[in-house]
């Protein structure tokens, strides 16, 4: 079986533990709005033309977003950065998209990591069966897990699906004992008012347990912005302005309430 994979990160530092490799699987059953991965919401490969401009002269050029990759060839990529996994105590991350949503090659790949020592990360959004998760927790040593709204009717609006099923695989990954690090979208107007803010400080006091290690406040950024012209999509954030460095600093410190671990970015 083989896995669509949109973009390979290599030396990354922002999604687990020491220096990673970050697979992006396509496909996503999220819309989230202020989604800065827009190539990786389709489950399927796409051509894209860019248009350049030199002078009086437009130059075409084709790439296509979405590649087919083994498990065999996730480790081989793997093996070749192995000396700075290792040194770092580093490993390998999926990511998305929503990995969840290629649930079978993702098992796969995660069996394949773990039988050659690979440290194994998975960045979720928590839309996926439970018994899909049972399936991958004895294969993954670290979740990276989003809560974007705990209002279900306003996650319904702004991320295209209910909460309900996030929460219920969120209370699994808690109860299961395996790491875990919580990311929460800082996204202004949306999900950081002072009602909802509290309400998901007070439900992570109340979860608090030795396996979730840390709390990642991840400001809303406008990079992935240009991409959605280029993938024929709406972007709906315009207007919006990113969240300051003094008010990120004001909500690390609120969190930091809780007693578990804050940090500002992935």
């Amino acid at each position: 079986m083989k896995g669509l994979i949109f973009s390979i990160k290599r030396y990354s530092i922002h999604d687990g533990p020491g220096i990673r490799v970050t697979f992006f699987m396509k496909g996503c059953p999220l819309s989230c709005w202020w989604c800065h991965n827009p190539e990786g919401i389709s489950p399927d490969p796409e051509d894209v033309v860019q248009t350049e401009r030199v002078g009086d002269k437009e130059f075409f050029n084709k790439e296509t977003a979405g590649r087919y990759y083994s498990p065999d060839e996730i480790v081989d990529i793997l093996e070749k950065e192995k000396i700075f996994i290792s040194e770092s105590k580093g490993g390998v991350t999926f990511s998305g998209g929503e990995p969840m949503l290629q649930f079978e090659f993702l098992l796969d790949a995660l069996k394949l990591c773990k039988s050659g020592g690979y440290h194994t990360a998975v960045d979720a959004s928590g839309y996926s069966k439970t018994e899909n998760y049972m399936s991958v927790i004895p294969y993954t040593d670290l979740f990276l897990f989003d809560i974007k709204h705990l209002d279900n009717s306003k996650h319904l609006i702004y991320s295209g699906v209910s909460n309900e099923l996030i929460m219920r695989n969120l209370r699994l990954l808690i109860e299961s004992g395996k790491d875990l690090m919580i990311r929460i979208p800082v996204i202004p107007g949306i999900n950081d008012d002072k009602k909802h803010l509290e309400s998901v400080r007070d439900l992570l006091a109340k979860i608090k347990s030795s396996n979730l290690k840390k709390i990642n406040l991840l400001p809303y950024h406008r990079i992935g912005a240009s991409k959605y012209k280029k993938f024929n999509i709406p972007y709906r954030m315009n207007g919006v302005e990113p969240p300051t460095p003094a008010r990120m600093k004001e909500l690390k410190h609120y969190f930091e309430e809780t007693g578990i671990k804050v940090k500002i970015g992935g």
